[in-house]
């Protein structure tokens, strides 16, 4: 049983740490704060992230400095319609052996790494976006019937062009929903593009330092799932994840609407466990309904599916998921006024 004292002592640490990762990574990457945290938040809680921006608003440039501030192994791949399945997890080739005998060995791929970026995966094949699938969710490969494990920590962070559509092949469902958060890189402002042109036309450009090691992010990660979230935060969760389900009673008009499919329960899981990762970051050690709903559009944004009306409408899924949190926020406030009256 762990000491008042301990335990501080624990969430101390990971406050420090985290605020240190990102005042490393800040010397190297202009802005983007929330696409940081998003990172971040998502590593400490053992997901995989999905960013959806423009090329050249420095996403290998994120993954790269994540891999140096932590002494973990970077892998990019580019993603492109002739990709195959075996450029990734790896194949099994013929070589001769000492005694002249030719034999079978597996060449390991690009996924065998500590962090993984997968460069525009909307523009590779289904087989081969399917050839992560293992990876993402079992931290592990099958090649030739035999399966070869991924050692340590694994964190796949897969990018899309949302501007260029033509030639590519949407990610299916079943993949979108092994990603804990789905990230939207905004444009840099005006003084931020006059930042990054000063710190990469000069002589140098800056590198991030060390300043923790993959034993110590294990132990990061293994302090998330120790954090305790109480009942009627859990309900918070559960009610904003039933409420994508246009079969569900109460829910707001506009998602009855638009909405095919709603969210799956790893929804659920994937605000959990950040909003977890995000409580310790501010010194507690419990979760709170704003660690519920800071977290809820980034792990639900990419699970909930529309309808033919609400595609053809351009609605955004971030516009609904609002409806559905302000639709709680009314439901509460009505509940408290009830209770009063009851009271009275």
């Amino acid at each position: 049983m762990q000491t008042l004292g301990e335990i501080k002592k624990r969430v101390d640490n990971y406050v420090g740490k985290f605020r240190a990762l990102k005042a490393e990574i800040a010397r190297v990457i202009v802005g983007q704060e929330e696409i940081v945290d998003g990172a971040l938040l998502a590593l400490m809680a053992g997901g995989h992230v999905l960013l959806e921006g423009v090329p050249g608003l420095g996403k290998t440039l994120l993954v790269r400095t994540l891999g140096e501030t932590l002494g973990l192994k970077f892998s990019r791949v580019q993603f492109t319609p002739d990709l195959m399945p075996a450029d990734i997890v790896g194949t099994n080739i013929i070589v001769e052996g000492e005694s002249g005998a030719k034999m079978f060995q597996f060449q390991p791929g690009p996924v065998f790494t500590n962090l993984l970026l997968a460069d525009e995966i909307n523009r590779a094949t289904p087989k081969t976006q399917s050839a992560l699938l293992e990876a993402m969710q079992e931290r592990q490969v099958t090649v030739g019937g035999k399966t070869y494990p991924l050692e340590g920590i694994f964190f796949a962070l897969a990018t899309q062009n949302p501007l260029e559509m033509e030639g590519t092949y949407p990610l299916p469902e079943a993949q979108l929903d092994r990603f804990i958060f789905k990230l939207l890189i905004n444009y840099p402002s005006r003084s931020e593009l006059i930042e990054v042109m000063r710190r990469t036309t000069g002589e140098g450009t800056p590198h991030a330092e060390r300043l923790a090691s993959p034993e110590e992010l294990q132990e990061m990660r293994r302090l998330v799932r120790e954090v305790i979230i109480a009942p009627h935060v859990e309900e918070l969760a559960a009610d904003i994840l039933l409420k994508t389900h246009p079969q569900t009673d109460n829910i707001p008009e506009s998602v009855r609407q638009f909405v095919r499919f709603g969210a799956s329960p790893r929804g659920l899981q994937a605000m959990v466990l950040t909003a977890k990762a995000r409580a310790l970051l501010a010194g507690r050690y419990n979760v709170s309904k704003s660690d519920i709903l800071a977290v809820a559009k980034p792990a639900l944004r990419h699970r909930v599916i529309l309808n033919f009306e609400g595609e053809a409408a351009g609605i955004h899924i971030d516009a609904l998921l609002n409806d559905i949190i302000a639709s709680l926020a009314k439901e509460k406030s009505s509940e408290s006024r009830d209770g009063d009256k009851a009271n009275a």
